[in-house]
């Protein structure tokens, strides 16, 4: 294993005779805690790829364990210079990296940019389930795709239909143990990786005890969760629905004008108060990979009773979102991907922050106050032609969190790969 900025070489990073020119050579950068970047890893040495992967914690380190493991232990600020030099010894054509809004991706995509060099970008899938995102260049706010719906209508008409694609299975007890083992390694190794900092907010051992507590309490969700699913089916209340995104989200603190959730629920809730009829219920769901560090349940109630809608908002903690949002009078987002699911089942949806699917036809545009009166509907064949463009150009079919997932994902990858023209980088 080699380490940077000490630059000595590890097992498979020297040099030595080469019978073939690899047909590229990738760097990996960060990924999803978790094999995912080694099952990427395996499959492109597989089809005749060279691979490097920068690892700048311990967790990295430990899913990784593959030849050509580069461990960063300097500074962010010394970074963008190391990945030039990265790039440029090691003769680089491809860089891959999972969330482009990360402190060292961020500065790493306009280094690759300036060289020549293509950023192939992970990210949740664009539409769920059973899709990941993976785009050139940039994710989310940070896309290349157009938000022109005539330009999607165009492009559709020349693309086939959308291949058939099996389900495939996700385990969140293995994306929980996953995350648990990840962490340990970064905690335990720190001192190995003076500069390394989580780009999440919050220490591991706080989140630690933030899941801790939500395992505790776990019955007493589920119960509440049931009660309010058994009444909204029941009573056949009109209602809007809001689902919470992630507190560490970049997409919310770099692609949205809020600071955080807390912004976006005092606005969201105000606003329900003023300009919703009095008719109408909102309901608030918790993100299902929420830390438990906040309590975000307590704080809804709070702003509820402050703004004067106490007995009209309801808050879920657990359960399928899918049921609930088929139902609803519409969705409220900040840019999550829960947009698309609603819009899959033809639920009006606005979206408060920079979302790829904010296009007109498709995502109410006309700002929130309006949107509780009259949210309108999606036009359905601008999402078909939008959804079509989404899995031609970044999307590959699979998941995360199961062996069937990830071999569908590795197989995407190198026939996205391979349909790329390979561009000789500066060191190639």
């Amino acid at each position: 294993m080699s380490s940077y900025p000490a630059a000595a070489s590890g097992p498979g990073s020297a040099a030595g005779p080469m019978d073939t020119t690899p047909r590229r050579n990738i760097l990996l950068l960060q990924g999803l805690m978790g094999p995912l970047f080694r099952h990427v890893g395996l499959a492109l040495i597989g089809a005749g790829h060279a691979v490097h992967k920068v690892n700048f914690n311990g967790g990295d380190r430990l899913f990784w364990r593959l030849p050509n493991g580069i461990d960063y232990r300097g500074s962010l600020e010394d970074w963008p210079a190391t990945l030039e030099r990265l790039i440029r010894e090691r003769g680089i054509t491809d860089v891959m990296l999972f969330g482009d809004c990360r402190p060292q991706h961020s500065l790493a995509t306009p280094v690759c940019r300036r060289l020549g060099i293509p950023v192939h970008v992970f990210e949740e899938g664009y539409i769920r389930p059973d899709w990941v995102t993976l785009e050139l260049g940039g994710v989310n706010g940070n896309s290349a795709l157009p938000r022109d719906p005539q330009w999607y209508r165009e492009s559709a008409a020349r693309l086939p239909p959308v291949p058939e694609h099996r389900p495939v299975p996700s385990s969140f007890r293995r994306r929980a143990m996953e995350a648990v083992a990840y962490n340990a390694a970064d905690v335990l190794t720190r001192w190995y990786y003076p500069y390394w900092e989580n780009h999440r907010p919050w220490h591991p051992l706080v989140e630690g005890m933030g899941w801790l507590r939500k395992l505790r309490h776990k019955k007493d969700a589920i119960a509440r969760s049931q009660a309010l699913l058994a009444r909204l089916e029941t009573q056949e209340q009109d209602y809007f629905l809001f689902p919470l995104q992630l507190d560490s989200d970049a997409q919310i603190r770099l692609h949205s004008s809020f600071a955080g959730i807390a912004d976006a629920l005092q606005l969201v809730i105000q606003s329900f108060a003023a300009h919703a009829p009095a008719s109408m219920r909102l309901v608030v769901k918790e993100h299902p990979l929420d830390n438990g560090v906040r309590n975000w349940r307590g704080e809804t109630a709070t702003l509820a009773a402050f703004f004067g809608v106490g007995d009209r908002v309801d808050y879920m903690e657990v359960g399928d979102i899918v049921p609930v949002a088929e139902r609803a009078r519409g969705v409220v987002t900040i840019n999550s991907t829960s947009g698309t699911l609603a819009l899959v089942l033809g639920v009006p949806v606005i979206a408060l922050g920079q979302a790829i699917y904010d296009i007109p036809d498709i995502t109410f545009q006309d700002g929130l106050d309006a949107f509780w009166k009259d949210p309108g509907r999606p036009d359905a064949d601008t999402f078909a032609a939008f959804r079509r463009v989404l899995v031609d150009r970044c999307l590959v079919a699979g998941g995360f969190f199961s062996e069937e997932a990830l071999d569908k994902v590795t197989q995407g990858v190198i026939a996205r790969l391979e349909a790329m023209p390979r561009l000789t980088g500066p060191g190639a």
